[in-house]
């Protein structure tokens, strides 16, 4: 049996799933986890020998109006060895009824379209209204796309960018129009949104730093051996997570924590999709700090896949094959 694929580019994705639009859809598949609408199987991957990058692959399905199963492969590979974005891959989408494959898209654009995307629908949700100070942690392709989203939800009108090479800051925030963070201490004590998009193994954000009222976006980290925060940031947080069975097997941030003694698993107040829906509070008082772990579930490229897909195929964008 052959079957009709469609092979879409980084350039269509992103032409046809602006931030604005892709707000909307991930709003939609956070509610979709939360009230367990979806399969999703933890992400699992491959270590390649001499520290060469590994392969992932997160396999899921959402129900709802979506109706559809995919599979994301990606490979990850340390910085000096990257031939382009650092989670390049694979996403393939499936009609549920009859898991026929469908498309074949551009992994890393989705991936880091979607990221940002959700990180804005948690700012949303959890900063305060009165936020006007973003500060960026990292200066790669996610910092890029967490400018663009952000900048959707809030009216900042002081947006910063730090990174361990300053010169990677300079030429970000000279493309964004945004300022460089150069002590970054002082900058996470005046920032309202504070995002971290590295590639850390240990922190580089502490809690003694961060100021009452402010809202952390934790997005680099995605094992459980890597932590951006410390201990003292998860402690005083409210802590809101993506989805909660990933968050206790791969989350490096709250795991530490656990381990160390200080907090146990109910310290995850919810996950985002409660906030949505109202279930959970976003804040108690406006002095609270609020964080949002951000581990990424294929539930969030299936609806991104699937909405795509569905635009690409009513204005004939991709490349169609039959295979």
């Amino acid at each position: 049996m052959s079957t009709d694929l469609r092979v879409i580019d980084a350039g269509t994705i992103k032409r046809l799933a602006p931030p604005a639009k892709l707000i909307g859809w991930m709003r939609e598949a956070m509610q979709l986890v939360s009230a367990r609408d979806v399969e999703l199987p933890l992400r699992r991957g491959m270590a390649l020998p001499d520290g060469a990058g590994a392969i992932g692959m997160m396999p899921g399905y959402v129900g709802g109006d979506i109706a559809a199963a995919g599979v994301k492969l990606v490979s990850l590979v340390p910085p000096d060895r990257r031939k382009g974005s650092s989670h390049l891959g694979l996403m393939i989408l499936y009609d549920a009824d009859g898991l026929v494959p469908k498309a074949i898209l551009c992994g890393s654009t989705v991936t880091a379209i979607r990221t940002a995307a959700v990180t804005a629908v948690a700012t949303d949700a959890l900063a305060r209204a009165d936020a006007r100070s973003l500060l960026i942690l990292g200066a790669g392709e996610q910092a890029e796309a967490h400018v663009h989203a952000l900048r959707l939800v809030r009216p900042f009108d002081d947006i910063r960018i730090w990174a361990r090479r300053p010169e990677q800051a300079e030429a970000l925030a000279e493309k964004m129009g945004v300022k460089v963070a150069g002590d970054l201490s002082s900058a996470v004590r005046i920032a309202d949104v504070i995002c971290t998009t590295t590639a850390a193994k240990e922190p580089v954000l502490f809690g003694t730093n961060v100021k009452s009222g402010s809202h952390v976006n934790l997005v680099g980290s995605s094992s459980a051996d890597a932590r951006e925060v410390d201990d003292e940031l998860v402690v005083k947080s409210r802590f809101v997570v993506d989805y909660r069975p990933s968050t206790l097997d791969q989350a490096g941030e709250f795991l530490h924590a656990i381990n160390a003694g200080v907090i146990d698993e109910n310290h995850i107040v919810g996950e985002i999709g409660e906030v949505l829906f109202g279930k959970i509070a976003a804040r108690q008082s406006a002095a609270d700090i609020t964080v949002y772990k951000s581990l990424g579930v294929a539930a969030q490229d299936i609806v991104t896949a699937h909405n795509v897909f569905a635009l690409a195929l009513a204005e004939d964008a991709g490349i169609s094959a039959h295979i």
